[in-house]
């Protein structure tokens, strides 16, 4: 089991949505070469009938030692501010939707202390677009959608990629975290990437 001050050495991450009947779970590994799954960092789970968004990361598989949990301020969670605290309870940063923007292209608001608000948005446009068109297409709204799509994040107002998360293709959702800033914490940076699956259901 890792311990954090050893996960903040970490820049690179996989993260895999593990199949369960009751809930949504991720497990997150440090990315290998290749980005093939290395060892295991974090385990994340969110119950799938929970009134309030909430989602606890653990330290491993077991679920014996929590390494943070992200939750809603309301139970909208559209636009909804996002806690993310550690295993004592202090809050670390917060995430949320930008809701008017979002309506043409996912945007997000990551913020943490002593450090600038960082801007996070769908890389492609043009993708961005037919995810919206494939939502409203007849007899598609159970097919997922499988073309790989990103989000990066930069300083708000700047134009240097501080964090992304590559999607691969296949059925399962599959993603790559790529942390470039020494500030940023990683288990907000994690708490916010499955919040990108889980939350737009995704």
């Amino acid at each position: 089991m890792i311990d954090n001050e050893q996960l903040q050495g970490h820049a690179r991450f996989t993260i895999r949505q593990k199949t369960a009947r009751t809930a949504n779970q991720y497990v997150v590994t440090v990315a290998g070469p290749g980005d093939c799954e290395g060892e295991v960092v974090a385990f994340a789970r969110r119950k799938v009938m929970s009134a309030k968004e909430e989602v606890t990361i653990y330290t491993d598989e077991s679920r014996t030692s929590v390494l943070c949990t992200s939750e809603a301020r309301q139970a909208d969670d559209f636009g909804a501010v996002h806690d993310v605290r550690d295993g004592a309870g202090a809050v670390i940063g917060s995430f949320r939707e930008r809701p008017v923007v979002s309506l043409v292209r996912s945007t997000w608001a990551m913020e943490q202390p002593g450090t600038p608000e960082l801007t996070g948005r769908e890389r492609n446009r043009a993708v961005a677009l037919l995810r919206r068109v494939w939502e409203f297409l007849p007899y598609l709204e159970y097919v997922p959608f499988l073309w790989p799509y990103h989000f990066d994040f930069t300083a708000t107002g700047g134009a240097k990629r501080l964090m992304s998360l590559d999607r691969r293709f296949g059925l399962r959702d599959r993603y790559v975290l790529d942390i470039g800033s020494a500030d940023i914490d990683r288990r907000l940076a994690i708490a916010q990437a499955v919040a990108l699956d889980t939350l737009e259901d995704r």
